[in-house]
């Protein structure tokens, strides 16, 4: 008995030593959703579950991350998939990233991308001595240049006839971000007044949160969405004027939201909303760990 003991303590001293780097976490959430107004005759209500695990192991100055759905419950699969493949290492002033997961793209959705693109890929950054800059380069010839000068946080990436600039400051108290892709600017602007955290987008959407910690209430307004005509795919490598190309956009009328979340002693989480667009209520558990 005396040696079986050993034995099982040592091989835990072992195991305990072998993950010494990793770092595991998960969400698990359960979903009910009546449908509203949008529900079948014959379903009128539908519930809902999901499971994720992320695994971060560390050496030294490398970090490598490996996310995976549990759950079985996706729509192509019955078993569980991984649903991203990170690693990340710096060598002195320079930061290798590669992304080895091919994530789909494709999605039904208004708006949606219309071919499939190949999101797998390796960035090489450099932080150069101009001001706290980082300038990178990706694998698709893509060239970034980033960095933070008087509390203006700016990021500039050239692509092929699709230039994107960010940028983003905190200023009196209000948090302020700037888009521009390829032409076409976005902007949002947040703020705090009495205990409310307030968001107001260039898409006319506002959004409102307040209430304690583990006990808040957030309503959001949608904006009316107009249609849009699909922009078509002139190649199926992405370099072509649309890139991958966008599907057609479908209008929708203006809604609200209403998410009211609570911190249970159990350890979950119970949070519940009110759709306006279709009159439905969501109640969903979760639990982080």
């Amino acid at each position: 008995m005396k040696k079986l003991i050993a034995l099982f303590a040592a091989s835990t001293v072992a195991s305990t030593a072998a993950v010494a780097g990793v770092a595991l976490s998960g969400t698990a959430s359960v979903t009910y959703d009546d449908n509203g107004s949008g529900a079948l005759v014959a379903n009128q209500s539908a519930t809902s579950y999901d499971a994720d695990i992320s695994i971060v192991g560390t050496t030294g100055s490398t970090t490598v991350t490996i996310g995976m759905d549990v759950d079985g419950n996706s729509a192509t699969s019955n078993t569980a998939n991984v649903t991203g493949a990170d690693l990340s290492t710096t060598i002195g002033p320079v930061t290798i990233a590669a992304d080895m997961h091919d994530e789909t793209s494709l999605t039904t959705a208004s708006g949606g991308q219309e071919l499939e693109s190949v999101d797998t890929g390796v960035t090489v950054s450099l932080d150069a001595p101009i001001g706290d800059a980082t300038i990178g380069l990706d694998n698709s010839g893509n060239v970034s240049v980033a960095g933070t000068w008087s509390g203006v946080t700016l990021s500039h990436t050239i692509k092929d006839g699709s230039d994107t600039t960010t940028g983003s400051a905190s200023i009196a108290g209000m948090d302020v971000s700037i888009t521009n892709d390829a032409g076409s600017s976005t902007w949002s602007l947040g703020t705090t007044v009495s205990g409310v955290d307030l968001t107001l987008a260039s898409s006319k959407a506002i959004t409102a949160a307040f209430g304690l910690s583990g006990n808040t209430m957030t309503i959001s307004h949608t904006a009316e969405r107009k249609s849009a005509a699909a922009k078509v795919a002139t190649s199926t490598n992405g370099d072509g004027a649309n890139g991958y190309g966008k599907l057609e956009v479908a209008s929708k009328a203006s809604f609200t939201t209403v998410a009211i979340s609570r911190d249970l002693t159990s350890g979950a989480t119970l949070a519940a909303t009110y759709d306006s667009s279709n009159e439905s209520l969501t109640l969903k558990a979760s639990v982080s760990f």
